[in-house]
């Protein structure tokens, strides 16, 4: 009977051994990981590639907005920038950022770049912020650190090329910071904090000696 099971097991082994019906799917559940790896990876790569694209549209955006204030104002006197203006041109950064969660991870900077006439300096005239992400402006605020107080500043923008500002002129300059949270968390990309600039000169006169002009201002930076 020993001599019966042990030709039936080896009968049975060298079926087993010649039987090919499953290797196809043993050969799938080996390569799913990787081609799973592969597909959320290049998932996860083109939705930070749209989130950081969209990072420098907001940046680009408010820069023109807000270098258009006082274009329409069809009064005699030369308009200026109020803290209503401000207020506007912020919202509608909000809108185009609606989906980020930026008021909790993202951070705008808009400083108005402008030229001193007495000194000829650059120097930050005024500067409002949005989003609670701690982060500061890289070229200095419109107190202790404006170009007139403080290190002189040479311009403004991380390219080698500084942006100056003219005589009687203004440049509206965004810093947008956010922090990004990837589909995935972690797991196949950095969550690095995007940081993009834009910048517009002013489009029309402006009066510029009163700063920012009104009350009820919503995006102090303190």
């Amino acid at each position: 009977m020993l001599k019966t099971f042990a030709a039936r097991f080896g009968h049975c082994a060298k079926g087993l051994a010649r039987d090919r019906s499953g290797v196809s799917v043993v050969e799938f559940a080996i390569i799913t990981p990787f081609i799973l790896s592969i597909a959320l990876y290049g998932l996860e790569v083109a939705y930070m590639n749209s989130v950081d694209m969209k990072i420098s549209e907001i940046a680009l955006s408010l820069a023109d907005n807000a270098s258009r204030i006082g274009q329409t104002d069809n009064s005699v006197v030369t308009p200026t920038v109020s803290e209503a203006d401000i207020n506007e041109v912020m919202r509608g950064a909000q809108e185009q950022a609606a989906g980020l969660d930026f008021a909790t991870r993202g951070r705008i900077i808009l400083s108005s770049l402008e030229r001193d006439a007495a000194t000829g300096k650059q120097y930050i005239r005024w500067q409002r912020c949005y989003g609670q992400l701690s982060r500061q402006s890289a070229y200095g605020n419109d107190s202790t650190q404006n170009g007139l107080n403080g290190a002189a500043l040479a311009g403004m923008g991380s390219g080698p090329t500084k942006i100056t500002a003219s005589a009687n002129s203004a440049v509206m300059f965004v810093e947008v910071y956010y922090q990004h949270h990837g589909l995935m968390g972690d797991l196949f990309v950095d969550n690095p904090v995007m940081r993009k600039e834009g910048a517009f000169l002013i489009r029309d006169n402006r009066n510029l000696t009163p700063g920012v002009t009104g009350t009820g201002g919503a995006y102090p930076c303190g």
